[in-house]
């Protein structure tokens, strides 16, 4: 028989993370359903420097075991798997992952996002060194370099613009001759001084290593079909995030991009008795400060939900 807990979190990032600590330390005893990988984007983080309290800044990955150890400390309780049903259609809900299966009162749904990538080894291999799909994270590392930034959305530009902050230039690759941005933001890329295109061409390969990071990248011309190489000290990958909402497709109400519809100011869904928190449904901010204080408030929310229902 599934055992019954007052809450249980889908989700182990700084979302997941912070709603543990907050639900433990008001006496819900979470289950906290990590996945088979925790931790989320921070996890292929490197070094964080603009999370609050770390004067000298932290790894990605010891932050969330950090997050992880708190939580725990006041009784949050893991499972390292992945859920493979959420049956939302009435309270208590049931949550499936693996042989096992346990019934929520409240649910609170911090999946995250994950970046788009474009799917080469080399940007595997060099994802944290030198490679990165967040310029706000980690553009003041790339003082002083040339870069390089893939995509031809509003993303794109906005990472682009923002990384003229640090780079000496900044080169966006795009595999259209036409950007896709909005025409305010694609105004704004093109005035900068500091902004370059290369019409028409796809990233192929990134050139370096662990250790000395991005020396170049390989691109191609899709017109004349001509490879080369163009140097660079780093590069980002800006085409767009996809929230991690495949559970609860059908279930709980999405956006037009597939993230959660929250209600109002709380972190409440479509379902009542569910909330979200984090980076399934911010596809603005997608810091892991914001996705902490979401978590926060999601944790208070299912908490007040709980005292109302009794």
């Amino acid at each position: 028989m599934a055992e019954t807990r007052k809450v249980v979190i889908v989700g182990a990032g700084p979302a997941g993370l912070t709603a543990a600590l907050y639900g433990a330390r008001n006496a819900l005893r979470p289950l906290v359903i990590e996945g088979a990988s925790p931790g989320g984007q921070l996890m292929t983080t490197t070094e964080v420097e603009n999370y609050p309290g770390f004067v000298d800044g932290i790894m990605g990955p010891q932050l969330i075991i950090a997050m992880h150890q708190q939580a725990e400390r006041f009784g949050a309780e893991f499972v390292q798997a992945d859920v493979d049903s959420l049956g939302l259609s009435g309270r208590p809900f049931t949550v499936k992952a693996g042989d096992s299966a346990w019934k929520a009162e409240a649910l609170i749904l911090a999946t995250g996002a994950s970046a788009n990538l474009i799917g080469l080894e080399s940007e595997a291999n060099l994802m944290g060194h030198g490679v990165s799909a967040c310029a706000t994270c980690d553009g003041p590392f790339f003082r002083g370099k040339e870069l390089l930034v893939v995509g031809g959305g509003d993303s794109a530009m906005e990472e682009g613009i923002f990384l003229t902050r640090f780079a000496t230039r900044v080169t966006i690759v795009h595999r259209r001759d036409e950007l896709r941005a909005s025409p305010i933001m694609q105004e704004r890329a093109k005035k900068n001084p500091k902004i370059d295109f290369l019409w028409s061409h796809v990233l192929t390969e990134i050139l370096g290593d662990v250790d000395s990071g991005v020396t170049g990248a390989v691109v191609k011309d899709l017109k004349t079909d001509k490879i080369r190489q163009v140097a660079c000290g780093g590069v980002f990958i800006a085409i767009g995030h996809t929230p991690n909402t495949a559970l609860v497709k059908g279930k709980v109400e999405l956006d037009e991009k597939g993230y959660v519809v929250t209600r109002g100011r709380g972190t409440g869904t479509s379902v009542e008795g569910v909330f979200a928190a984090g980076d399934v449904v911010d596809s603005r901010y997608q810091q892991a400060v914001t996705a902490a204080g979401l978590g926060c408030m999601a944790a208070l929310d299912a908490q007040a939900f709980l005292e109302s229902a009794e």
